[in-house]
């Protein structure tokens, strides 16, 4: 077993061993049986390796990775890492559009393991790279595996992460420039946020809202979710790995102080 696999198992089981109310305590799994429960299950990474050429934001420039120190030379080697906060797969905290909330560092533990909901519209979004998310979607969701659960990670499968690394391709632009790709709508997200009471989401694009408008830097719908004081993760990978319903995600990121963006580890633990 690896240590990010490990490590990953050690996290969730003491999350649920502390929650309140997780079971009688003279019958409650001690730390070990839910380890060996976990570690049965199938784990998939979420998460896109990135360095100098991975696709992002128009406004960003590439990443620099310098090495300063090397074994040959110095009897280890250190690499500098420069890129934006927003690189590769991401959290964008609420500070990330919104002065005095929430930054990385800032957002607790209890937020970073959650059940897992995909939404699967990836054949409407091979017939109309433009398809923005539906209430119809949620609903055609819940009639299969009930209402989405309290608390829950949502996201959007469209396969757009086939795409990557080829930033040409993630941003489908037209002959006059005009980006074509899927994203949210407003009233998926009130529904998800407002009336579900999910903690966060996630897509496979880079940008919340679709190409049509992030062409017109239109970014409401980002700011919408994160101006709830809510996080969300862009760029996820392997959507298509992990069940609608039944798995649960785990998301990792540095705890950099008044962080308004970093990389991000995302893992799904699938029954």
């Amino acid at each position: 077993m690896n240590s990010i696999r490990a490590a990953a198992i050690t996290a969730l089981s003491a999350l649920l061993y502390a929650a309140p109310g997780f079971c009688d305590p003279a019958t409650r799994p001690n730390l070990n049986e839910i380890y060996a429960a976990l570690a049965s299950k199938r784990f998939v990474d979420l998460t896109h390796t990135f360095g100098p050429t991975t696709p992002h934001w128009k406004g960003f420039g590439e990443e620099k990775v310098t090495t300063l120190y090397t074994i040959k030379k110095d009897g280890f080697k250190v690499q500098q890492f420069t890129h934006v906060g927003q690189w590769g797969t991401h959290i964008d905290p609420p500070a990330h559009f919104h002065d005095g909330l929430r930054t990385v560092d800032q957002i607790p533990i209890e937020e970073m393991v959650l059940p897992l909901v995909v939404i699967d519209v990836h054949a409407k979004v091979a017939a109309n790279p433009d398809y923005t998310l539906a209430v119809d979607d949620v609903r055609d969701w819940e009639s299969k595996h009930g209402p989405i659960p309290k608390h829950a990670f949502v996201a959007m499968r469209t396969d757009w992460s086939k795409r990557w690394p080829d930033q040409d391709a993630m941003q489908n632009r037209d002959a006059a420039g005009v980006a074509h790709y899927p994203g949210w709508s407003k009233p998926v997200l009130k529904l998800l946020y407002e009336e579900r009471g999910i903690t966060a989401s996630g897509h496979e694009t880079t940008d919340t809202d679709p190409g049509l408008a992030t062409t017109k830097d239109d970014y409401s719908l980002e700011s919408y979710i994160l101006g709830l004081n809510h996080y969300q993760i862009e760029m996820l990978a392997n959507l298509d790995q992990v069940p609608e319903a039944g798995a649960i995600i785990i998301v990792m990121w540095p705890k950099a102080e008044g962080g308004t963006g970093f990389p991000a580890r995302v893992i799904a633990i699938a029954p």
